[in-house]
């Protein structure tokens, strides 16, 4: 039968042939005088006759919903009986396209959502009494019911709530989601407590062929079986292919995955125990998989079992993260599982051992000299370390490479593997075993400077790890050669790109003030008090940076081709500029546009302050930080800075206590 209401808003009953047989304007019909509807408490609308016998009931003809204490038939006779229908639009109540019922393959089985005749999400898989799978609905503030019938002809579920529970729907809505949805007495509303699908796992089929989701995850993901590889190494998840092929019964076994949400697709065997359902697939070459549930502690039953098996690819499993049920899955013996006499065992693994402890002897008598070279090649570099009295107390453990490596990792420190020189010796690249690229640094020989400096940078550089410094891999020492290897920078150093000044020089940590007769490093850098009397202290810093700050400012190096002849050198020309009131047109003209000229000016200012003479004016390098953070900071006024000219001289040692062992031209101070 079915209720209606017409255009003239008048509700109607008509039999399954068409015909009114009541109205409830005026019960015209002859064969329901007198017929009435009502609204239980339990939602269920029934149309009555006189005699108070039931005529029509919504719970018998359900449309998107499922309420409490509502007997929902799935099949009949194994055809699908009663199903729900999700509205076609939010405010459209007309009939969409997805559709909730027994699946009408197996509807005494499964539930399935279907959009149009395709399924879209497999709610639950029955096992003809329990629940099989995932459990669909938790509420935490009260205790639900559910109840399975499994009469043999007739397959139905119901679900009831426990006392002062809230309301609480099964709702199909025009997304296609099964939603679980309980009244708030607080918003007056309706509040989602459950729905599926609730993430893309969930629908049908989505991790491919012998894939299956884990729900045991924090994020739901696709894997792949035990013996089975993604067919896709990329991003998105195209199913999985076995990692050996399969070769019938004889070839094969099976492996059991507990917990599992049955894939689709199976062929459902009955009357069968576990033996039987495992022969059915054991004897069956085309047979990949099968599953056994034993049913009969769940009351009288013609058939107290239930055998599925799969016969090609399994579709749309699940690891569910309660329940389920074992899944033996069909795989290809390695030779693990491949029966092999123990003569045949045995006698290879003997040959084996025997040919490895014969190996393991030559190499240990081969290389013997070898470990005993390096362990002495260490010792010797600790010793060495340990003499340094500016860091003594500040050593560090850091590999040692043998000689031997570095010859044939640098080709025998060929031309071909040069990579630069400084004051200190040349940078060669150099491939280890393994293929890792290194460049090692060389002291020369020849140099009566570098030694301090050279025990110095192991000691610190081997401490300092930043993503923006070169990495000290280890040391070397061979009689009088002296190796440092870096990791290899393959876009060349920072100098390439920016003026670095030279190296700074190294004090104690105790100290805040030395004075040095050998002087090194790149003039113009270096502070006046250092260049001309071998002072350096903490203010020494400071006024390279400063220097190094007018550079980047202006786009000019400190001795820059680009001054006149007016200015001797980049700090005379932005000091002019500054007292003239003109410090914007320091500034490079390709950043000019794109910066702030209060920011680049203020810059400028700082930079004056940490190149003046005297290093008691000068600022902290503390304190230069902060001038440039708090722009509301007052700078005080720069002093007029000393100036010296750089003239080129020609030769190894220019005057005493200054020296440079490069191949560039010695450069020389005078004022100007």
């Amino acid at each position: 039968m079915m209720l209606k209401v017409t255009n003239n808003s008048r509700m109607v009953l008509s039999n399954s042939e068409g015909r009114d047989i009541w109205m409830a304007a005026n019960n015209i019909t002859t064969e329901a005088v007198g017929a009435y509807a009502v609204l239980l408490n339990s939602g269920n609308f029934i149309l009555r006759s006189s005699d108070d016998q039931d005529i029509w009931l919504s719970f018998d003809n359900p449309t998107d919903t499922v309420l409490p204490s509502m007997r929902f038939v799935v099949s009949y006779k194994a055809q699908v009986i009663a199903r729900l229908v999700a509205w076609k639009g939010p405010d459209d109540p007309s009939s969409g396209d997805f559709s909730c019922s027994g699946d009408p393959r197996s509807p005494d089985l499964q539930l399935v959502t279907l959009n149009k005749a395709r399924v879209y999400c497999r709610i639950i898989v029955w096992d003809g009494v329990s629940v099989s799978g995932r459990t669909f609905l938790t509420i935490t503030s009260s205790i639900l019911y559910q109840t399975v019938v499994n009469s043999g002809d007739e397959f139905s579920f119901m679900f009831t709530l426990s006392n002062n529970s809230p309301f609480v729907r099964l709702m199909l809505d025009y997304t296609g989601k099964l939603k679980a949805l309980a009244w708030d007495n607080h918003s007056m509303s309706w509040t989602v407590i459950n729905e599926l699908p609730n993430n893309a796992c969930d629908l049908y089929g989505s991790c491919g062929p012998f894939g299956y989701c884990d729900f045991t995850e924090a994020i739901p993901t696709c894997q792949c079986f035990d013996g089975f590889e993604p067919v896709d190494s990329s991003n998105s998840f195209k199913g999985c292919q076995r990692t050996q092929a399969l070769k019938c019964r004889k070839q094969s076994h099976f492996t059991s995955f507990p917990g599992m949400k049955v894939p689709d697709m199976f062929l459902h065997i009955r009357n069968r125990n576990l033996d039987d359902c495992a022969a059915e697939c054991i004897n069956n070459c085309s047979c990949t998989a099968y599953a056994y549930a034993d049913l009969s502690s769940g009351g009288a039953m013609a058939d107290p079992s239930r055998c599925l098996v799969w016969l090609g690819e399994l579709i749309d499993a699940q690891k569910a993260t309660g329940g389920g049920e074992n899944l033996y899955l069909r795989l290809a013996d390695s030779p693990v599982h491949k029966k092999t006499s123990p003569v045949k065992i045995v006698l290879p693994i003997i040959s084996c051992l025997l040919l490895l402890a014969c190996i393991v002897f030559v190499w240990m008598y081969k290389y013997r000299g070898k470990w005993a070279k390096k362990k002495n090649q260490k010792k010797l570099m600790l010793g060495y370390i340990s003499t340094s009295n500016s860091l003594e107390g500040n050593n560090t453990e850091f590999p040692c490479f043998s000689y031997e490596d570095i010859l044939s990792a640098t080709n025998f420190f060929a031309d071909s593997s040069l990579l630069g020189h400084g004051g200190f010796g040349k940078v060669y690249k150099g491939t280890l075993e393994g293929g890792n690229e290194v460049a090692v640094k060389r002291l020369s020989k020849s140099s009566g400077q570098g030694i301090v400096e050279f025990k110095n940078e192991i000691v610190l550089i081997a401490k300092l790890q930043h993503k923006n410094l070169v990495r000290l891999l280890g040391c070397c020492i061979h009689e009088d050669e002296k190796l440092l290897i870096y990791e290899y920078l393959a876009n060349k150093s920072l100098d390439a790109f920016l003026f670095d000044f030279g190296m700074a020089r190294i004090f104690g940590a105790n100290q805040n003030h030395a004075n040095t007769t050998w002087v090194v490093g790149t003039y113009g850098y270096m502070s006046p008090e250092y260049a001309m009397g071998g002072a350096f202290s903490v203010k020494s810093d400071t006024y390279s940076f400063g220097v190094l700050l007018l550079e980047i400012v202006s786009g000019m190096k400190i001795s820059s081709p680009q001054l006149n002849m007016e200015f001797c050198s980049l700090i005379s020309y932005a000091w002019r500029l500054w007292e003239d009131g003109k410090a914007t047109e320091l500034v490079d003209s390709f950043i000019v546009a794109s910066c702030s000229l209060h920011e680049i000016v203020r810059c400028i200012h700082v930079g004056l302050l940490c190149v003046q003479d005297n290093p008691n004016d000068r600022p902290l390098m503390s304190s230069v930080m902060f001038m440039l953070e708090n722009e509301s900071a007052m700078l005080p006024p720069p002093k007029h800075p000393v100036y010296f000219a750089l003239g080129n001289y020609e030769g190894e040692q220019a005057r005493e206590g200054m020296s440079s062992t490069n191949e560039m031209s010695m450069t020389m101070l005078k004022g100007c």
